[in-house]
């Protein structure tokens, strides 16, 4: 699943806006949640380094035992490893066909909770669209996304304007 829409509006969000910007939920998630339901968020930035998968999921944990959903935990630190793995892997790779990447951008990662869901957000300066791919039984990777699809309600990606995109997983407590 992803979200296409490009149109300035309400919820376009830009890649300079800090990120996520304040009442961020994904579009296509909006119906699983209600307009007044609790809301709390937490960011962190990656730096490009492998361990950074590691951190990723720490930082996420403390997030959600503060919040009281420790049960989310097990399930939340899988998706973030896939969608960080990811993040780093592929949103950090130059595009020779995008002159405007200097390569300095930050991976950012948000977990955003809003009553019983919570969402982890990456927040990358990648162009390309995260692609779920069938690999061959003897391959060593590429099941990440179909595990990101298994353990969320939903899951998706909205390109951010002039560039990057974020990928986010909504789960539920």
């Amino acid at each position: 699943m992803h979200s296409t829409d490009l149109t300035r509006g309400r919820y376009q969000w830009s890649a300079f806006d800090w990120w996520p910007p304040v009442g961020w939920w994904p579009l296509p998630a909006r119906d699983l949640t209600s307009p007044g339901a609790t809301t709390s968020s937490a960011t962190f930035v990656l730096p490009p380094r492998a361990e950074s998968v590691h951190a990723a999921r720490s930082f996420a944990s403390g997030s959600l035992t503060a919040w009281g959903m420790r049960d989310l935990a097990e399930d939340m630190e899988l998706v973030i490893s896939e969608l960080a793995t990811n993040a780093l892997r592929h949103g950090l790779l130059p595009d020779p066909r995008d002159i405007r990447r200097s390569g300095t951008e930050p991976i950012r990662m948000s977990v955003i909770r809003r009553d019983s869901l919570v969402t982890c957000a990456f927040a990358d300066p990648g162009t390309a669209a995260p692609v779920m791919r069938d690999p061959s039984p003897l391959e060593p990777g590429g099941m990440g996304l179909h595990i990101v699809e298994s353990m969320s309600l939903r899951w998706g990606w909205n390109p951010l304007l002039p560039s990057g995109k974020v990928v986010w997983a909504v789960l539920k407590s």
